[in-house]
């Protein structure tokens, strides 16, 4: 009987080990295979055309060419390899600024072949509507579609999914944003955190530990929305009045926030490893006439660098992953950085401020997806840097 239950419990744990990294492939699977969709739509929004007059040579736009004649940042067809003619946008909405109602119909059933009409009578002309609209005889030239490439996903310069008629999904300004932020946490957290944690392991009397561990331990357990009405509240505020900053929101106020929010993850780790060091490592140290310090910085600190690697790429991670307090106290602008006091947003604050507006199966959920699959290669990344040192730790202290 005792056998048959081993088995079973075995068999048990075998079976939640396999569903387990089953489930986690699947995740994967479904993130890669919903991020990889974004580069199979078209740059013009789907079911949409640009029409331009048939003398018009222009053949091929690139999103950011699209936006910038919309929002008459272009203005000149000269500008884009064409005439020297002025630009004029025509959007749908603007089909009652040419034409009446009893011209367009009760039910707008001649709407396309007015628009056809007065696109093929103005050159400088480009028109936005919907495909089914334009007449089969129509003598038009249209703008040629193309997919949305990975250059201009992974190094655009500009993070607009909402723009018409071509969106924008420069992811650089998102990643550029999360790297800025996560790295000044991790600088500003970092000396910090192992210089509390060695005061705790090595310094501190028992009683001082006892009391100041469990509340160290405990501010993991603070929902990180209540770091961010800190931020919010305290921080922001403060910034903005030492550095004379227009508003407070800033990359460095996130910085702040993520420090304090990854500080007891560095501490609590870093301080169990140095405290789980070989008592007979100390002993030989300090026999061999070591200094405190030196047996610290020289044997404890070496010897515990595994756990305390394990104890950064922690924190760090938090710092990567987080979302709602650096949503809160970053400004929330898509805006390439170059400076820690400018505004910014970050990958995660991205996915979470945007994901429930964005259509299923669209463009814009699928960029917001592959923004998943570059926050899963960095954390990746992490772990890998993070295997490497535990290795050669272990080797070394072979």
């Amino acid at each position: 009987m005792r056998k048959l239950v081993e088995k079973g419990v075995k068999w048990l744990l075998t079976l939640s080990g396999f569903v387990t990294s089953l489930v986690i492939l699947l995740i994967i699977g479904f993130l890669f295979t919903e991020g990889a969709g974004l580069f199979r739509k078209k740059i013009i929004e789907e079911g949409y055309v640009l029409a331009l007059n048939k003398e018009n040579p222009v053949r091929t736009m690139t999103a950011e060419q699209i936006k910038a004649v919309f929002d008459e940042d272009v203005t000149s067809w000269k500008d884009l390899g064409g005439p020297d003619l002025a630009i004029t946008t025509f959007r749908l909405e603007d089909v009652e600024k040419y034409f009446t109602e009893e011209e367009l119909g009760a039910q707008y059933e001649y709407a396309g072949e007015k628009i056809a009409a007065l696109v093929d009578a103005n050159p400088g002309m480009v028109a936005f509507v919907p495909e089914s609209m334009i007449p089969e005889n129509a003598e038009l030239n249209f703008i040629e579609d193309s997919n949305i490439s990975p250059k201009d996903v992974f190094v655009g310069a500009e993070w607009f999914p909402t723009a018409t008629p071509s969106s924008l999904f420069g992811m650089w300004p998102l990643l550029a944003g999360t790297l800025w932020v996560s790295f000044f946490a991790i600088l500003f957290a970092l000396p910090f955190g192992l210089s509390i944690a060695i005061y705790m392991a090595e310094i501190a009397p028992s009683k001082v530990r006892d009391v100041f561990k469990p509340l160290i331990e405990l501010l993991n357990g603070i929902p990180s929305v209540v770091y961010g009405f800190f931020g919010l509240t305290i921080i922001v505020p403060l910034l903005q009045q030492v550095f004379g900053l227009p508003v407070g929101e800033s990359g460095l106020a996130g910085s702040i926030v993520l420090a304090i929010m990854a500080l007891p993850t560095i501490v609590t780790v870093a301080e169990d490893a140095m405290r789980n060091c070989p008592r007979s490592l100390r002993e030989a140290s300090l026999a061999l006439g070591a200094s405190k310090w030196q047996t610290v910085s020289k044997v404890v600190i070496p010897s515990s660098m595994s756990s305390i690697a394990s104890g950064i790429v922690l924190g760090i991670g938090r710092a990567v992953g987080e979302t709602m307090a650096v949503l809160m106290v970053t400004g929330n602008a898509a805006v390439i950085p170059h400076s820690i006091l400018e505004p910014l947003r970050t990958i995660p604050a991205t996915i979470a401020a945007e994901l429930g507006e964005a259509p299923a199966g669209g463009a814009h959920y699928q960029a917001l997806f592959m923004l998943g699959v570059i926050l899963f290669f960095i954390t990746f990344f992490i772990n890998l840097c993070v295997e490497y040192i535990s290795s050669r730790n272990k080797a070394k202290n072979r």
